[in-house]
């Protein structure tokens, strides 16, 4: 129960909704319990209008209720008269069952409340703490598992968990309710009816038993699914291109068939407890009314008819909230096993956080310098001791061949991954000293792959900035040289991109993307491969916009095509992960080294 209750305290201010709600409940409980009571007092009338009239005397204890109920309407009775006495008591049992309802109606919307607050505050709390991971997080997660955690795993914990909210605070008042009034009318054939009662508990639990397990097997196989639907649906391309359709047709339904063969399962244990636990409730029944009956028969006045035939009514809805907890144990199992993997999103901690007393910084003056860099992944070296300074103003390229560690470079300069030595300082500051937030807002990106959102043309290019105008975005647009296309667009500024930005062209897409930096406008730029993607023409309106991006910023640039990149300030050729030349591109050209070789080849695919 560990885990129900940390979802509920996601209901905070718990207390807003938790007195209110015990108050309408007990009111509500008290009500009802007395409807059916009152019904002995209503047999009694019947019954002593047609034979011998008991003489009752007022009880010494005013929470001796049958025998208040039995004294007072005899007294009224013997005042008013049998049908007048009949009317009387009719009309009190109208009046408990409207406010039995009104009580019930109010205590079902405050639970109502709770169970949405609840709901609003974790899916806020799961989303949150999904967004302040770390990128190595989303390199080692699956993205259909976390997608199921956050939307159909928080479903079924609405659901299950939050939906026996009011049955495991209202059932246990109302069994408490009819379990004193049945022992105030026989203690006898109460405890007998108790003796019984553990028998249908006994069942009812191993039918409940491996729920919990199989329900997490339901949940794991559901997140698997949707990560096969998720790679189906982004990759289709690849897909058709391969002939792959039927064997991704074919993996997608086997886990399709084992999500139903699991579902099946538990839906078979729960369909199972409600006839299993209905049956042995009316075997329970007739069990008690047979021995009620023989103490009724003996004639040792220890139970009158009418108190029996009451004593009956309110054991038969006993069995109401004795069902309705015995089912919502049997789904709560479901809840907590998905409440659980909700959790592991809400417990994991980013490895990346700013310090205690880490420093805002809102300016870049003088340079970043890279100190005896080393990085590693799962023991495999990346970058070992790179040692590099960039000084404002200044252009350095990166170039050299794939794996090299070009792009983890750019990843520690914006700290999405941390070195496992060495430093990085921007004016003198360890960029591990100064807050997450305020080093990337000095720094702007622009990847190979253009990473665009299913809006409008106008939102991407301000993605982040909420005040931004029209008139600051077409000035963005024009830099990027993407102000034209856009104007030739069916919407212009307002049209929508598509999925991943599916409607525009990969150098219109980039061209945005540079648009979107140049709204920024950071005094650092970092450039991963920008035009590698791109065909000849998009590439030089692209390069164009490029330049004038970095026109009076300081940029580190991931060169592709290493034609773009000769009038860098400084050339840094990285080759398994560390730097083994550098300087300008007619210095390197001169040393006849790697830098000259792949100059070469390029060239040579080229012609």
């Amino acid at each position: 129960m560990k885990t129900y209750f940390r979802l509920l305290s996601f209901a905070k201010p718990l207390q807003k909704f938790a007195i209110p709600y015990i108050l309408s409940a007990f009111l509500g409980v008290i009500f009802n319990t007395l409807n059916l009571a009152l019904l002995i007092p209503l047999l009694g009338v019947l019954f002593n209008s047609i034979g011998t009239q008991t003489v009752y005397q007022k009880p010494d204890h005013w929470y001796d209720l049958l025998a208040n109920f039995n004294y007072y309407s005899q007294q009224i009775n013997n005042t008013y008269g049998t049908y007048d006495t009949l009317k009387i008591i009719c009309g009190v049992i109208v009046l408990s069952v409207l406010l039995s309802n009104v009580f019930k109606y109010t205590s079902q919307r405050i639970m109502e409340n709770l169970r949405i607050q609840t709901l609003l505050n974790l899916r806020k709390a799961v989303f949150d703490n999904v967004m302040d991971m770390h990128l190595g997080f989303f390199n080692s997660e699956r993205k259909g598992d976390i997608i199921s955690k956050v939307t159909s795993d928080v479903q079924v914990v609405q659901f299950t968990v939050t939906g026996t909210l009011k049955v495991i605070f209202s059932e246990p008042f109302q069994l408490i309710a009819y379990l004193v009034t049945l022992f105030s009318i026989s203690y006898k054939l109460s405890i007998f009816s108790i003796l019984i009662i553990p028998i249908s508990a006994t069942v009812i639990a191993r039918l409940v038993k491996s729920l919990k397990s199989r329900a997490s097997k339901s949940q794991s196989s559901y997140a698997t699914m949707v990560s096969y639907l998720d790679e189906a649906l982004s990759g289709i391309r690849i897909i058709k291109a391969f002939n792959a359709t039927n064997f991704v047709k074919n993996r997608f339904h086997k886990e399709n068939e084992t999500y139903s063969d699991i579902n099946r399962s538990i839906a078979r244990r729960q369909q199972l407890g409600s006839p299993v636990s209905e049956f042995l409730g009316v075997l329970m029944v007739a069990i008690i009314v047979l021995y009620g009956g023989s103490l009724v028969l003996s004639g040792s006045q220890e139970l009158e008819p009418k108190e029996f035939i009451g004593y009956i009514a309110i054991f038969s809805q006993l069995m109401r909230p004795a069902k309705a907890l015995s089912d919502s144990f049997s789904t709560i199992n479901l809840g907590i096993a998905a409440g659980e993997r909700v959790l592991e999103l809400v417990d994991v901690k980013p490895e990346i956080t700013d310090k205690a007393n880490a420093t805002v910084i809102t300016a870049f003056k003088d340079s970043l310098q890279i100190k005896d860099v080393s990085f590693s992944y799962d023991e495999k070296p990346i970058l070992k001791h790179i040692n590099l300074t960039i000084k404002a103003g200044e252009t350095v390229a990166l170039v050299g061949p794939s794996g090299g560690g070009k792009s983890t470079l750019m990843d520690l300069l914006l700290r999405f991954i941390e070195p496992k030595e060495g430093s990085i300082f921007i004016d003198g500051l360890n960029i591990q000293d100064i807050t997450i937030d305020s080093l990337r807002a000095q720094i702007g990106f622009v990847s190979q792959e253009s990473v665009l959102f299913n809006d409008s043309i106008f939102n991407n290019i301000a993605f982040g900035k909420t005040n931004a105008t029209l008139q600051q975005v077409e000035a963005a647009a024009k830099i990027a040289n993407a102000h034209e296309f856009i104007l030739n667009t069916e919407d212009g500024y307002q049209t929508n991109v598509g999925d991943r930005g599916v409607k525009l062209s990969g150098g219109q897409k980039q061209r945005i993307s540079i648009a979107r930096a140049v709204l920024n406008n950071p005094p650092i730029m970092l450039l991963d491969e920008a035009t590698s993607a791109l065909d000849t023409e998009s590439e030089k309106l692209v390069q164009e916009a490029l330049n004038k991006l970095m026109e009076n910023r300081t940029s580190l640039v991931i060169a592709h095509r290493l034609s773009t990149i000769q009038n860098a300030d400084l050339i840094v050729v990285l080759e398994a992960g560390a730097v083994i030349e550098s300087g300008t591109h007619h210095e390197l050209i001169q040393r006849n080294g790697v830098y000259r070789k792949l100059i070469e080849m390029q060239t040579f695919r080229e012609q």
